[in-house]
């Protein structure tokens, strides 16, 4: 390959235009709000020769203008999960936003389908995005030929649906480490994503029916998940927007104590006890037939698992124990200055040991609650656009609690929130009312961004199989006067493909037309295709 003789003074010259131009940009209104822990300087220095423009900058920018649109309004954006573009277009007449989901995406796009373990090609997400922002640009492409068939004067008569709808994607927890986190982001600006998020759960560790819950990471691990596509998303000049998820509301289990600032929700024994490990591995060989799910119930009953501060409680008097909340303050400390603190002011000695409860796969347990979500938030929110915390079991409280404390330390925060398909709000204490102002209520909050992330595998598949025993029971009779009649009638027509508007027929006959040379002329002058080439 030829050697480059670009001087090195004219390269440092360029170098710092660079980090001129970067610095800038961090200045303007969209990025002002986002706090890097690293300098221009090294973006630079990590940037490729060859700058790219992306698609989805547009598209995150977009977005960015929508969201807070709703914010100053009041409003939010209501929209669904799903795969599939031929859905996509349709949401494009009532909804903002599309939402592809990760689980979605595990049962219906991977060669090995499965439940939502996170445990699908890193790049299957992406790929989504790709297929659907392409199928986007097709239907903006076909929609915008169509409408200059036509002269000015009919336009305003026709149809005209942004199909250019942002796309938010599931990021999961970034699948691996930095550098898995930092190529799945970079494929994801490639696709045309306008935002995407990443969570704070542990990677191999999502458990459903087998009677254990969340684990997250510490919360050193989460912030360096989200530095690392922040980064990724600066080194391309990128304005996609990141959403910072927490999903520690209902976390049983955390994988490490490394950081200080998880001390104080880890759970541990507050007796001596045979470890949780021990007594689930006798209880196997034993071979007795009680169920191990009762065997862990009655070993954490009799351990007494608490956080240390539970621990102190049990045993110190009220005085003691409000000096030893006082002298905890404020900031972050240590489980070994919490027993040092203990020590000096409690009269008892606590007993507290987290080794003992470790599952089999080496977790903590955790006792997840609002202000250890807030705490998470705070401390992610510089690096993101939006803060989703995942309390898809809605407590009402929790949520005015939790979004009004992340309120008090970021006014303009965005928020996201996610309906799960399954939660019962009637036996939850929701009234009728509630619910049918639910979604206002929290925009009321800056939640501007709602979403029921799997429509697809319950909407879906209910109108799938509804429409299944029609046609066995009443085959063509039956599709005729509940499909095709109303499909036909309707006005405009219902999109399909007898609908030459929709399914692009116009745009492919002008790719034809245009390689015949049949019309030579008639379009270089400016003019609009005459009405009789129109069939």
């Amino acid at each position: 390959m030829p050697r480059l003789t670009i001087s090195a003074a004219e390269e440092q010259l360029a170098f710092e235009v660079t980090v001129k131009e970067i610095e800038e940009w961090w200045q303007t209104p969209r990025q002002s709000h986002i706090k890097r822990p690293y300098s221009a300087q090294r973006v630079a220095s990590l940037r490729p020769s060859l700058p790219t423009k992306y698609a989805s900058s547009e598209q995150a920018l977009k977005l960015w203008k929508q969201l807070n649109e709703h914010l100053k309004n009041g409003t939010h954006e209501m929209t669904f999960g799903t795969t599939e573009p031929t859905v996509v277009s349709q949401m494009a007449k009532h909804l903002q936003t599309v939402y592809v989901s990760g689980a979605l995406c595990g049962f219906s796009e991977v060669a090995e389908p499965g439940m939502d373990h996170a445990d699908y090609p890193w790049d299957t997400v992406p790929k989504v995005v790709d297929k659907i922002f392409r199928s986007q640009q097709w239907h903006d492409q076909k929609q915008h030929h169509f409408r200059m068939l036509h002269p000015v004067e009919q336009r305003d008569g026709l149809e005209h649906w942004d199909y250019m709808a942002p796309i938010i994607a599931d990021g999961d927890m970034g699948f691996g480490g930095s550098t898995s986190t930092i190529k799945m982001t970079k494929l994801f600006v490639d696709s045309g994503v306008a935002m995407f998020h990443l969570d704070d759960l542990a990677s191999g560790k999502k458990r459903f029916t087998i009677g254990q819950g969340r684990t997250v990471v510490p919360f050193s691990e989460y912030i360096d998940r989200l530095t690392a596509a922040r980064l990724q998303i600066d080194i391309m000049g990128a304005e996609t927007m990141l959403l910072c998820r927490c999903d520690v509301d209902h976390s049983e289990f955390i994988t490490d104590i490394i950081d200080p600032r998880d001390h104080e929700y880890v759970q541990g024994a507050t007796v001596p006890i045979a470890s949780l490990i021990d007594t689930m591995r006798e209880a196997a060989e034993a071979g007795d037939g009680l169920p191990l799910l009762q065997v862990r119930a009655k070993w954490i009953k009799d351990s007494g698992l608490s956080t240390f501060d539970e621990a102190v409680k049990a045993v110190a008097t009220e005085q003691e124990y409000t000096a030893y909340i006082e002298k905890l303050g404020k900031g972050t400390v240590s489980l070994k200055a919490r027993r040092a603190i203990a020590a000096e002011l409690v009269s008892k000695p606590v007993f507290f040991d987290w080794d003992l409860a470790r599952s089999r796969d080496g977790q903590y347990f955790y006792k997840s609650n609002v202000k250890a979500i807030v705490e998470r938030a705070i401390a992610a929110a510089p690096l993101g656009d939006v803060t989703w915390a995942r309390m898809d079991l809605p407590k009402w409280d929790d949520l005015v609690s939790f979004h009004t404390q992340v309120r008090e330390v970021y006014p303009d925060r965005l928020f996201a929130f996610g309906y799960t398909g399954d939660y019962d709000f009637p036996k939850a204490g929701f009234s009728t009312e509630a619910i049918k102002t639910f979604g206002e209520d929290l925009a009321k909050m800056g939640v501007v961004w709602q979403v029921q992330p799997i429509w697809c595998l319950q909407g879906l598949n209910m109108l799938t199989e509804q429409f299944s025993k029609l046609w066995r029971e009443r085959g063509l009779e039956g599709y005729l006067e509940t499909v095709q009649k109303p499909a036909l009638a309707t006005v405009p027509m219902t999109d399909g493909f007898e609908k030459a508007s929709y399914c692009g027929s116009y745009l492919a006959d002008a790719f034809f037309d245009t390689l015949a040379a049949r019309d030579f002329g008639e379009g270089s002058s400016g003019k609009t295709i005459s009405a009789k080439r129109q069939r």
